[in-house]
């Protein structure tokens, strides 16, 4: 955790404006999350999921007056101005690209804030501070290293798509989607909807992305085995801590027989976030 306040491009970060009289329909008949709960808050979490139930996108929408900017990584924005093309049809909407012209910045730490841009709490978790689109010409960062920022998310345990799960791999409730309000059970359908309603309701979720702490440095795409078995993958890491999609059942199973976990040849404990409501009988807080 850090004791002050950070303000850090995050130069990953790409944005793709969706503008227009139909741009809230066509986004709610699409995204995981509820669309209209921009109307009382700035920004949502979601995701665009393929008719399978995979991730696809993960981003944050975030309202304006002309319709939404999407926060995404930057090396998805164009697959998903193309993703989004495809499913307009004939609504008034346009989709750009806009990530040349403008960054995003996180603050985080206490008492975060914003004098510029469009600024908006990241509506994944409290803890991780602010947000702000801003012209990139006026990207200014106390903390321009997005290490520190990525060792602050590594450190609360919110994973991020493309570093902690394949797009197209995961499924929302592996990727902690339904722990991190980006998924509504609620407002009907979008792509993909069928498959991840099931999965709440019949709580067939086996993998999660899950804190796991090593005594030394952990490696990026580790396997993590219990004796010969591999059980999931390490994604990003910060030092001795990181991130890893593991079968929970199986953690519970191999701890059950006093098999210990490792990540290359490391041993490694898992930890399950304070605010996650998902348990694994092995995990130690």
């Amino acid at each position: 955790m850090t004791s002050e306040i950070k303000q850090v491009v995050l130069p990953d970060r790409g944005i793709v404006a969706v503008n227009g009289f139909d741009a809230t329909k066509l986004l709610q008949g699409l995204v995981t999350n509820d669309v209209a709960l921009l109307d009382t808050q700035p920004a949502i979490y979601a995701g665009l999921l393929s008719p399978q139930g995979k991730i696809l996108f993960d981003f944050i929408v975030v309202k304006t007056p002309d319709g939404a900017l999407i926060d995404v990584a930057k090396d998805q924005a164009a697959a998903l101005v193309k993703r989004l093309t495809m499913y307009k049809l004939r609504a008034a909407v346009t989709i750009t690209d806009i990530s040349a012209e403008h960054s995003v910045v996180a603050a985080f730490g206490p008492d975060a804030q914003f004098g510029q841009g469009i600024v908006y709490s990241d509506p994944r978790l409290p803890d991780l501070g602010l947000r702000a689109i801003v012209e990139t010409k006026d990207a200014v960062a106390v903390n321009s290293e997005a290490s520190a920022y990525h060792a602050f998310r590594i450190g609360l345990g919110v994973p991020e798509g493309g570093r902690d799960y394949a797009f197209g791999d995961a499924f929302p409730h592996e990727a902690l989607f339904d722990q991190l309000h980006g998924v509504s059970f609620t407002k009907g359908c979008y792509v993909g909807q069928e498959i991840v309603s099931r999965m709440e309701h019949r709580g067939t979720a086996r993998k999660r992305i899950v804190p796991v702490n090593a005594d030394g440095p952990l490696v990026e795409g580790a396997a993590v085995m219990a004796g010969d078995v591999e059980i999931g993958r390490v994604g990003s890491v910060a030092g001795s801590r990181g991130l890893a999609l593991l079968r929970l059942d199986r953690v519970d199973e191999f701890a059950a027989k006093g098999l210990p976990l490792t990540a290359d040849g490391a041993p490694i404990t898992v930890s399950i976030p304070a605010w996650a409501h998902f348990k694994t009988l092995a995990a130690h807080s």
